[in-house]
């Protein structure tokens, strides 16, 4: 009896290692790459009038978005984003004037992947917003609704390929070749560089593509947390193309009255090169922005002022004059989730 009991014992011991042997089998078998998908996205629209000229005129300050008057739409934009261990993808679409304007009427924002080479490395290749400027095609990234000369003037987004590097814990560089900006089918054979290097949240841009379309690009932007309620943005850049360019500075200080308010003031000098043109025109535009928050809901009430100087009259006044200056209020709404 004792023999047959300890059999049976042995019989149990090898079924329950069998069994553990299995379930570590399968569990063997499971996904070792941790992946997700995330959606996210936005809608806005806006209602402009003009305060200096009747809106029967249809004058617009000559900067990319929120140029028209009235009721009007700025963009849907939905974004998929994949996310493994090591690569990952991201899908934004857009539709709408905004998105139309910004992609050439692509709808495609961003369409890009990237691989993780390293704790240091990522290569990233596709369409992915451009590096340069300090406002984004995104509404939702932006404090104020409408945008700067600057990034109007500069480029929207690229395709091509990049590599971003992490140098240490405040350095960070950027190598990119790509397509000429904003071209989508490259015809020519002509081809773009970029690069980015950052420090503490201060980033120095360039971008080169030897005179095909922009020509040469440098650009700075920076971000300072003053206070706990006070920022300051900032952005400057320099632009030439064979004596084609511009140049300039906008400054970004922001207050936060509360968690739901903000007020924020972009003072901008913007001004155009051309070696045909003695005395190149200048712009000193003044917006005025409030920030609301309810929920994902975000309402925007702006005024925006914008004067030329020198002898260039872009505008038309209440009589129907020249005039160098343009004055308009708008608010907006953005939906974001």
């Amino acid at each position: 009896m004792k023999t047959i009991s300890n059999t049976k014992y042995v019989k149990s011991i090898l079924a329950s290692g069998l069994m553990l042997f299995a379930a570590a089998g399968l569990r063997g078998q499971e996904p070792k790459v941790k992946k997700s998908v995330h959606f996210s996205g936005s809608i806005d629209a806006y209602y402009q009038t003009n305060l200096t000229a009747p809106d029967t005129t249809q004058q617009s300050f000559g900067t990319a978005f929120a140029d028209e008057l009235g009721f009007a739409l700025g963009m849907v934009n939905i974004i998929a984003t994949y996310e493994g261990e090591k690569t990952g993808a991201v899908a934004d679409i857009v539709f709408g004037p905004r998105g139309d304007f910004a992609t050439g009427g692509y709808n495609l924002n961003q369409i890009y992947a990237y691989w993780k080479v390293s704790e240091s490395t990522r290569l990233t290749a596709g369409r992915f917003n451009t590096y340069l400027g300090y406002e984004l095609i995104s509404p939702v990234g932006n404090f104020n609704y409408s945008t700067s000369y600057l990034t109007s003037n500069g480029p929207f987004s690229h395709i091509g390929v990049k590599a971003d590097f992490s140098l240490s814990d405040d350095f960070s560089l950027m190598l990119a070749f790509m397509n000429v900006t904003d071209i989508n089918s490259n015809l020519t054979g002509v081809y773009s560089t970029g690069a980015q290097l950052g420090y503490a949240g201060q980033f120095l841009n360039f971008y080169y593509d030897g005179g095909e379309f922009l020509g040469f690009e440098i650009d700075y932007t920076a971000g300072f947390e003053l206070t706990d309620n006070l920022y300051l943005g900032i952005n400057a850049a320099y632009a030439d193309n064979d004596g084609e360019g511009f140049s300039g500075v906008a400054l970004y200080p922001q207050y936060a009255t509360s968690d739901d308010f903000s007020v924020g003031l972009r003072g901008e000098y913007f001004s155009t090169k051309s070696e045909a043109v003695s005395d190149n025109p200048s712009v000193l535009a003044l917006t005025l922005t409030g920030s609301y928050t309810v929920e994902n809901l975000i309402i925007k009430p702006e005024i925006r002022l914008d004067s030329w100087g020198s002898d260039f009259e872009p505008y038309f006044d209440a009589d129907g004059a020249n005039s160098k200056s343009l004055s308009s209020f708008l608010i907006a709404i953005i939906y974001f989730f």
